[in-house]
Order: structure tokens, then C-alpha cells, then sequence
């Protein structure tokens, strides 16, 4: 099978990697990229499919040439055979929308068309959950959505799914999608191994791929948007319908904090720290 999956550079969130300039905007020329962590769920969904059924899985990405570290992250962390980066100025300050379509032409381009389509419930920083499903919408294919377990059943070329029901994590359908198709793995997804041969099948891949990123450029395509024949005005920043109508800032912790020092031995003093404090106490009066 050919198994694509779909992955976005995001900032580091984590504590103390998050860099902000004076208003709260956040730097991200200053701040950490890493690989969308939603996507991990996709990227594993390829990989549970590849140890089932074999085939390739290539993982794609757009945006600036540093988005290379990204591929190469994906590579080494879970598993990829080769790596795909839409990547120019033309398609800069894209919204999902022109993001989808430059993806979705990418996929169009590829020399082997994708059986399926994996990409993240929604990234770190956008948090629109958007361009995987419109990126099935521009390649006119289904597309399946909240999935946490999905198997493909090769003779009759279907992929059969459990998704989560929106609105309700509690109730979990089953449902199915012609190939190819585009699906969109839950956070809740975790891939399945539950015969000794895949599990076997699935260490020894793991091992093959941290070997791969060490070389990880060798199996990397790169293309601009000339090479996908996109017209600039329909992608990036002038193809980009969305409208911000506003941005609020991030609060800023303080940069320093004041603290009082008081002698154990101060009677008063402590009384004051007590009686201020007692009212968060859980039973103090």
C-alpha cells in the first residue's frame, strides 16, 4: 500500500521554550519548532498499516526549508520511507485553505497516488482541525474523522474505522470509506500490534528508520510552486481567504516576582503569613 501522512512544524510549547516579545506575541523566530504533536497519531496510523499490509509510508509537510528538521523528526521518532516538503516564499502566511490546496497538489504529484491520507486531529497553534478535511474536499475524496482504530480490508478496498461521535467521547462508531481516502486519526488513537510477527515486523522497522534519518536528506523531495504548476495567486498568504479580526495577546508572567522574607521567630510577622493564607486552606476557618 502507499500511506501518506501529513505533519506541521509548530512551536514548543513546553515550559520555558515559549519565547514572546513585549505586547505577548509570541516569537517564534525565538521559539523552539517541533513536529505537531497530533501528528505522531497520524504518522503511527501509516505505520500500524505498513506492518498489516506492507507498502510505503511518506510524510509531507509545507513550509520554509527548516520544516526539514521537522521530516527528519518524524523519520527518526515513528517511521517514514521518504519525505516530501512543499516549500517557497509564493506559499508563505498560508491559511488551511491555500494550504490544503498546495498539499492536496503535492499529493496529485507524487509518481504512486496515496491509498490513504493520514493527518492530525488539529495543530498546537492553529487548532482549527481543518486541513486534513479540506485537503480530502480538494482531492474529491472521502474522508474519515476522530478515528482511534482502523484496519483496511485490501480485497474489497475499504478502510473500516471506530471514530469517536462528536460531542460524545463516550460513544464510538463504526463506520468506512472507500480508497483512497483521507483519515483523520483522534488523539485518543493508539496503533495495535497484537500479532508476534507485526511486532516483531514493527521493531525491526523502527530500527531501520533511526538508521535512515541519520541520511535522511537521501530520501527527501523537495518542491517549490513552480515545480507543482500552482499559480501564486491562489496560494499563501494573496490565496488565503481567512480574515483575523483580531489577535489577543498572550499574558506575560512576570519577570521578577517580589517575595517577603520573614523570621520563623516573628510572632507577628508569621500571624500576618497565616491569617493570609488560612483562606485557601481547604477546611480552615
Amino acid at each position: 500500500m502507499k500511506l501518506l501522512a501529513l505533519t506541521k512544524g509548530v512551536p514548543d510549547f513546553s515550559e520555558g521554550a515559549v519565547s514572546f516579545d513585549e505586547d505577548g506575541h509570541l516569537e517564534r523566530g525565538d521559539t523552539p519548532t517541533i513536529m505537531n504533536p497530533n501528528d505522531e497519531q497520524a504518522l503511527e496510523a501509516a505505520l500500524q498499516t505498513k506492518v498489516r499490509h506492507d507498502g510505503t509510508v511518506g510524510l509531507m509537510s509545507m513550509g520554509p526549508p527548516g520544516y526539514k528538521d521537522i521530516l527528519r523528526e518524524g523519520m527518526e521518532s515513528v517511521y517514514a520511507d521518504e519525505l516530501f516538503l512543499l516549500s517557497d516564499r509564493e506559499m508563505a502566511a498560508a491559511d488551511t485553505w491555500a494550504t490544503a490546496i498546495t498539499v492536496a497538489t503535492g499529493i496529485e504529484y507524487m509518481e504512486e497516488t496515496p491509498d490513504i491520507v493520514f493527518a492530525g486531529f488539529k495543530t498546537a497553534d492553529g487548532e482549527t482541525g481543518h486541513t486534513g478535511p479540506q485537503t480530502a474536499w480538494a482531492l474529491e475524496w472521502p474522508v474519515l474523522t476522530h478515528v482511534i482504530n482502523m484496519d483496511v480490508d485490501t480485497d474489497e478496498g475499504i478502510v473500516r474505522a471506530k471514530r469517536l461521535v462528536e460531542g460524545d467521547v463516550s460513544e464510538i462508531e463504526t463506520v468506512s470509506a472507500p480508497l483512497p481516502c483521507v483519515v483523520v486519526t483522534d488523539p485518543e488513537f493508539e496503533p495495535v500490534y497484537r500479532k508476534a510477527e507485526h511486532r516483531l515486523l514493527h521493531k525491526d522497522l523502527r530500527e531501520e528508520t533511526v538508521e535512515r534519518a541519520e541520511h535522511f536528506e537521501d530520501h527527501l523531495t523537495v518542491w517549490d510552486h513552480a515545480d507543482l504548476n500552482l499559480d501564486p495567486d491562489y496560494i499563501g498568504l494573496t490565496g488565503s481567504p481567512t480574515i483575523v479580526s483580531g489577535v489577543d495577546p498572550i499574558p506575560k508572567a512576570p519577570e521578577e516576582r517580589q517575595a517577603t522574607v520573614i523570621d520563623p521567630d516573628d510572632e507577628e510577622g508569621m500571624r500576618e503569613v497565616v491569617e493570609q493564607v488560612q483562606q485557601f486552606a481547604v477546611g480552615g476557618d
